[in-house]
């Protein structure tokens, strides 16, 4: 998937433009963010297509050196499932 970034923003469309992925968030302090939602097509469901957002995010965040927790429901268990892929930078 070809990823872009934008403020509250990080997603993937098709060629033609078409939405396949996307992780929004808003900034909660100058350092930290909360995802607050997280979309599939679905057209890829199933296919791990969140996993690999979710992910991408963690890279970006490290990037940028953010830290992260989640009100989108999937995210927040993401996070629990994954607490070894991403301790660095969840809010504690």
């Amino acid at each position: 998937m070809n990823w872009k970034y934008e403020d509250g923003r990080i997603y993937s469309t098709d060629e033609q433009g078409e939405l396949l992925s996307e992780a929004t968030y808003i900034q909660n302090q100058p350092e930290e963010i909360i995802i607050n939602h997280v979309y599939v097509n679905p057209s890829l469901r199933g296919q791990g297509v969140a996993d690999q957002t979710m992910l991408v995010v963690i890279d970006y965040l490290r990037k940028k050196n953010l830290k992260a927790a989640a009100t989108c429901p999937y995210a927040s268990v993401w996070f629990q499932r994954n607490k070894e892929k991403c301790a660095d930078i969840l809010i504690k």
